[in-house]
């Protein structure tokens, strides 16, 4: 499980360098059948913020755990792009994409941790 926090903290590393915003944490550990056990929710501002916080989780996790991710989907349009490290997903939204998909409604069972924004 400390590998999984180490993970945590370097991709919310990666969200605050490129200055990522309303980053929040679903801590999904007590939710049978699902997908994985932590969802990490962000957004910017453009489509190359948004490749760019990518790039930037990217940098962290190699450089901190040394965890590459399994597979990333959404770069083409950068609208709503997902990384997948296993037992962690992150999604980063453009702001009416995330408005719209509403992740947090839909896992409000899970436990949800607010990250403050670097400004």
């Amino acid at each position: 499980m400390n590998e999984t926090k180490e993970l945590i903290e370097k991709i919310k590393e990666g969200i605050q360098e490129k200055k990522g915003k309303n980053i929040i944490v679903a801590d999904l550990t007590k939710i049978e059948d699902t997908i994985c056990n932590y969802f990490i929710i962000c957004q910017g501002n453009s489509p190359s913020q948004v490749s760019a916080i990518v790039d930037s989780i990217k940098e962290f996790t190699k450089k901190g755990v040394n965890v590459k991710p399994c597979g990333i989907d959404g770069l083409n349009n950068a609208e709503w792009v997902a990384m997948d490290y296993s037992n962690v997903l992150v999604h980063i939204f453009l702001p009416e994409t995330r408005a719209y998909y509403n992740l947090e409604n839909l896992w409000a069972d899970a436990k949800l941790t607010t990250i403050p924004g670097i400004d």
